[in-house]
């Protein structure tokens, strides 16, 4: 982490998990075990239907809510989609795009996550873009070139003043749900081609105030080594944010 240009961001991802009550209850737990909050922005993305649930539940806690998912138009004939202004006019701060899970059972590609980038964007929304590799890519050693795809082409068209309001996630696909972590190094350093990419395109001050996330089961056990590289600006999170215990850790972990 490096606090002198950027926030840490802890973000939970719910993903299918949870009722509205279980919602409310997890987060009374949450609050009661997190020690205190000074460094880092906490963000629980939670399914659609604990939205105003976990906004009730965090009122007076220094937590923020998030979507786990949104469509790119405004309104129309999308049977089952929520529109970015729904978000936000609920409450809503954060929305996760373009989760690995989304484009691998949902059909999501770089072209819709850049579409989705600009409305949340113009609804006020902070998106929490995510890219990563699978197992074969980075055992082929084409890790760096498939992201820096992602990103190029999720950023396009965003103009200077509104990356700063984007988060990237990176999250190697083969981390995800499977217990395998990359190590603090190989996280830091595909996050710091991450800040390279955006180097590129935006320039050295932007690059260092953009938060770039790891998402590949970070825990309680290794999360203090990952948020210790200087690239690794917070975590998303995935399974252990269901356990407040072990999310509290992470979040406290990040507050050292």
């Amino acid at each position: 982490m490096n606090q002198r240009y950027r926030k840490t961001v802890i973000a939970g991802n719910w993903k299918m998990n949870k009722t509205p009550a279980e919602a409310r209850a997890l987060i009374e737990e949450l609050k009661a075990s997190v020690s205190r909050v000074k460094w880092c922005e906490i963000v629980l993305c939670v399914p659609f239907v604990d939205i105003p649930a976990a906004l009730k539940a965090t009122k007076g806690f220094r937590a923020s809510i998030g979507a786990q998912n949104m469509h790119y138009e405004k309104s129309g004939a999308y049977t089952g989609e929520i529109s970015a202004q729904m978000l936000a006019e609920l409450g809503v701060k954060y929305v996760i795009i373009g989760h690995s899970e989304r484009r691998q059972y949902f059909a999501e590609t770089d072209v819709t996550v850049n579409k989705k980038i600009h409305a949340a964007l113009d609804a006020g929304l902070r998106p929490i873009v995510c890219v990563g590799e699978s197992l074969q890519q980075r055992e082929q050693g084409v890790t760096l070139e498939f992201i820096r795809q992602q990103v190029k082409i999720a950023l396009g068209g965003v103009e200077p003043s509104a990356v700063k309001r984007i988060i990237i996630a990176y999250e190697p696909i083969w981390a995800i749900g499977t217990g395998k972590t990359a190590t603090a190094d190989q996280a830091e350093e595909v996050c710091g081609w991450i800040r390279d990419c955006i180097r590129e395109l935006y320039g050295a001050r932007i690059a260092r105030a953009v938060t770039i996330q790891y998402g590949g089961s970070m825990n309680a056990g290794n999360a203090a080594e990952l948020l210790s590289k200087l690239d690794v600006d917070g975590g998303l999170i995935g399974g252990a944010s269901l356990k407040a215990p072990d999310f509290a850790a992470i979040i406290n972990a990040a507050n050292q």
